[in-house]
């Protein structure tokens, strides 16, 4: 039995090497990017924890589009995989052009709404009571911050369609280097406009907010010259602007598998915006102590999302290849892979917890509540591994509907109901409610073992 099990569960290392060669780039990318934003938060963390709040508010707010823009693409990336599998070029032509449509649309909508209503948005997290902390101050903060993050919402669009372009086709060294010199840029940047160095002005989260924005146009200047100047390695790339138009019916079987999926994230940010709000009304403590927690534990995080991206890049391919039992196999050992992985991150995180949040310049209070969600996170982070790369394998095979099902509608239907109820209904400590919310997604669990054992998921979709 444990023979079988082994076979089934653990590849050889010809499997880690193939499968590390496409998690690790992303991994170190997103880990340096998340290990930046951690110094940002803690350089902010120094000024006060008024304006850690509002900074907070804001990023929570801006996941929202950011994840729009990951779903609105990812409808394309699908076939882009499959694609990039068959050495079909001009079908990876047109699910650039698609992504491009879809991401500006986006962000256009993004710019207009939080212009126009991103101060009554930040207005809502800071309902609770205020913890000795001052409310307004911390909605004059997080507006400060909004309006120059805006200025770099373009750039993020730029550089999620060249990177999803270049992940889905194997390339994703190239992304990680761009993510390094982004992040050198930003953390440079911080220190010198957030304290005022070298004779700049000090001008605290508008000075984060400045790096940030500077970093993300270097990101994409980086990407978006590689990628033409080396037309040999990306042949999908030539003539990719000779035109912006994609077929009528080409558009509309992109937008059918993808519109889920855009649906699907916007619901699911909306809903863990929502979920941050529900623990909010507890004061302005917690808004505090659950961002210094979700710091850290986006640091550590980035391995089991990496590995969620591996099943999207290795199993799409597979399946775009035809090769159905390698992708069963495949997928098999890469989510027991990612599980074992975050098992050994979760004990270093509960062993980090009582430390981290002591560099933070903040009460006491909102240190031991971050102690708290930090131990929390940890515990349950084997489970939104398996959750992750259960959503990417069903997603692979083009279930755009069913992770619809399992991602966003769950969230709405059972995680908000259980925090909005228990935030207002009851008294018990805020740490409690986390943890409840975190244990209804053990149904989520058992729904995605039972989807991905079936094999539902298991079909090219770009057949010919």
């Amino acid at each position: 039995m444990m023979g079988g099990l082994k076979r089934k569960f653990v590849g050889d290392k010809a499997f880690y090497r193939m499968v590390l060669a496409v998690a690790v780039p992303i991994m170190i990318q997103n880990g340096i990017t998340n290990f930046v934003g951690l110094l940002d938060n803690i350089m902010v963390g120094q000024i006060g924890t008024e304006q850690m709040s509002g900074v907070a508010i804001v990023n929570q707010l801006l996941m929202v589009y950011y994840l729009c823009v990951f779903g609105g693409l990812a409808g394309a990336g699908i076939f882009t995989a499959q694609y990039f599998g068959q050495k079909d070029h001009e079908g990876i032509r047109q699910t650039f052009r698609y992504k491009f449509w879809m991401a500006l649309i986006l962000t256009a909508g993004a710019i207009l709404l939080l212009l126009s209503a991103g101060r009554n948005l930040i207005q809502m997290y800071l309902s609770g009571s205020s913890d000795g902390g001052d409310l307004t101050a911390a909605l004059q903060y997080g507006t400060s911050y909004l309006r120059v993050m805006l200025l770099g919402i373009p750039a993020f669009m730029w550089v999620q369609i060249y990177v999803s372009t270049l992940r889905e086709c194997g390339e994703t060294v190239v992304p990680m280097k761009a993510g390094i010199a982004a992040v050198a840029v930003n953390l440079c940047l911080n220190y010198l406009l957030i304290y005022g160095k070298l004779g700049l002005p000090a001008l605290g989260v508008v000075g984060a907010a400045m790096a940030t924005v500077v970093s993300r146009y270097v990101e994409a200047a980086i990407v978006i010259v590689w990628t033409h100047r080396h037309k040999e390695k990306n042949p999908y790339i030539t003539g990719i602007y000779k035109t912006l138009k994609v077929p009528g019916h080409l558009a509309v079987k992109y937008f059918i598998k993808g519109a889920p999926l855009l649906v699907n994230e916007t619901m699911w940010s909306a809903g863990m915006a929502m979920l941050t709000q529900c623990y909010s009304v507890r004061g302005l403590s917690v808004i505090a102590g659950l961002n210094i927690a979700n710091t850290i534990n986006n640091v550590f995080n980035v391995v089991f999302i990496a590995m969620g991206d591996a099943v999207a890049i290795i199993i799409g391919q597979l399946l775009g290849a035809g090769k159905m039992e390698e992708a069963r196999d495949t997928d098999n050992k890469i989510i027991a892979f990612s599980v074992c992985c975050c098992l050994g991150i979760a004990v270093l995180m509960v062993f980090i917890a009582p430390l981290f949040p002591q560099i933070y310049k903040t009460t006491d209070d909102v240190k031991a509540l971050a102690v708290q969600f930090i131990i929390a996170q940890a515990i349950f982070m084997p489970q939104a591994a398996f959750m992750h790369a259960a959503y990417f394998t069903l997603r692979s095979g083009g279930k755009t509907i069913v992770t619809f099902l399992f991602d966003s509608v769950f969230v709405w239907c059972v995680s908000v109901p259980v925090a909005y109820s228990l935030s207002r209904l009851t008294s018990i400590p805020v740490i409690a409610i986390f943890a409840m919310v975190q244990i209804a997604d053990w149904i989520k669990c058992i729904i995605g073992f039972v989807l991905v054992k079936k094999g539902v998921w298991l079909q090219n979709i770009v057949a010919k």
